[in-house]
């Protein structure tokens, strides 16, 4: 691949400064710090630049809001497909990459093209369509009465640590019709994927365990749930492609959710626009998406030729990952993005791998901040905004905590809906509140057992 040799210089604080090579890192605090310096940057080699996604793993990353729709809206030119992926194909990529589990190939309907991607794509909209919005709504309602209560009599919280993080991982266990058991598992396994550290590799077998089980038990006993669905759709998943269509789902759902409702938050707690009440929690995430695209960088495509594109010329099976972060705040929009549609953004992707599920998304994210305030009204954030720091890594913007104060009030819980509105069994022997043991409504419940608490807390 030849691009310019006549670089420009790095942003401050890049490591390139320190002769790391002319592809630029985005992994590393530099990055995490300050991502709009890097995106100058990076738009000054033209549309694509060379990036570095964590040692010894190129890219090329499409920084322009219209290159960026041209890579999108066209599979025919860049496919899906990471099978494709040549650097990996060839050994150039260590398999033991930390990126490389987000990247690499996988039978769902985000690494495929053509009519497989249409297949299971389908099985996928089709399968969430059936979930209904005034539930759904009221259900994050419930997960959020429940979560706060586990923090609010202290008067202090980590807003993404204690809510957004465990919020979306709670809905995802009702829409897919999680039992206690198999819903334990997976937010052990979701959270320690996404999280890191010694148990990542536990937390995975976990997460696979529990889909195998949790495929097992709709096979016997179907539901209405996603996982129920998906499973008596007309492409007739076999059972490895509902494993890997359920990661999809978990994982789009959680990671990207969880960043989108503490950015949202940290807008709606850090930025005097919000705290006069003339803007409401539907600007404030309209505003995430434009500004802090809860992931930044991703969609991996690959170009099925070589080719010119832009200022670069691209091999065959290269990898090229779009910025939404950067085409989002792309200079060329800055006149025209006031008449620009609210979702004119790119944060939900474009063309035939959009997210599907961008509605249900944004309703989870308004109800989840709006319950917070409307419950904590004088909520105000605890350290200053220049002390916040971000979490280090090339596709997502996120924070690592959200500290936040308010005064202590008592918790107070909401009714549950009517149980023919529930997606999941309503006598699972391991949370019912006789076997289950009780909690008070302050107690945080132990590592791995969320699910079974809420189901507890929710009969009680």
């Amino acid at each position: 691949m030849e691009t310019q040799s006549d670089f420009p210089g790095p942003p401050p604080g890049c490591p390139a400064h320190r002769g790391g090579g002319e592809r630029v890192p985005l992994h590393g605090p530099e990055f995490a710090a300050d991502p709009e310096a890097f995106y100058t940057h990076l738009r000054s080699y033209g549309p694509i630049a060379p990036v570095e996604l964590s040692p010894g793993v190129p890219a090329m990353l499409v920084t322009d809001y219209s290159a960026a729709l041209q890579v999108l809206q066209n599979p025919d030119a860049f496919a899906k497909d990471a099978r494709r992926w040549r650097d990996f194909n060839e050994g150039k990529v260590p398999q033991n990459s930390p990126v490389v589990p987000m990247l690499g190939y996988r039978p769902n309907c985000l690494f495929t093209d053509g009519a497989e991607h249409l297949r299971l794509r389908q099985a996928v909209t089709d399968s969430l369509a059936g979930v209904d919005p005034h539930w759904l709504s009221r259900h994050v309602e419930q997960v959020a009465a429940y979560l706060i209560a586990q923090f609010s009599s202290r008067g202090t919280a980590d807003l993404l640590n204690e809510y957004s993080k465990m919020l979306p991982l709670l809905v995802f266990n009702e829409l897919l019709g999680c039992p206690p058991e198999i819903g334990d598992r997976l937010v052990f396994g979701t959270s320690g994927i996404f999280d890191g550290g010694v148990d990542a590799e536990k937390a995975n077998e976990e997460l696979t365990k529990g889909l195998l089980e949790l495929v097992a038990l709709k096979r016997r006993q179907p539901g209405n749930d996603v996982t129920s669905r998906l499973m008596q759709h007309g492409a007739k998943l076999s059972d490895e492609e509902m494993i890997h269509q359920l990661v999809m789902l978990i994982s789009a759902g959680t990671e990207p959710q969880r960043n989108l409702i503490s950015n949202g938050l940290y807008l709606m707690l850090s930025d005097e626009r919000y705290s006069g009440g003339g803007l409401l929690v539907e600007d404030a995430i309209d505003d995430a998406l434009w500004n802090l695209a809860p992931m930044a960088n991703y969609a991996p495509h690959y170009p099925v030729q070589d080719t010119e594109f832009g200022n670069a010329r691209l091999s065959a099976g290269d990898l090229v990952l779009i910025s939404f972060a950067a085409a989002n705040t792309d200079p060329k929009l800055s006149s025209s993005r006031q008449v620009l549609s609210k979702r004119a953004h790119l944060a939900w992707s474009a063309g035939p791998h959009a997210c599907p599920a961008k509605d249900p998304a944004q309703l989870i994210a308004v109800a989840a901040i709006e319950k917070l305030l409307n419950t904590l009204p004088d909520i105000e954030l605890a350290v200053p905004v220049s002390s916040l720091a971000w979490r280090p890594g090339p596709f997502h913007r996120a924070l690592a905590e959200l500290p936040a104060r308010f005064a202590p009030v008592q918790p107070r819980r909401i009714a549950a809906p009517p149980s023919g509105q529930r997606q999941t069994a309503p006598t699972a022997p391991s949370a019912t509140p006789s076997t289950a043991p009780r909690r008070h409504a302050q107690e945080k419940p132990e590592k791995g057992s969320w699910w079974s608490s809420f189901l507890a807390w929710w009969k009680v």
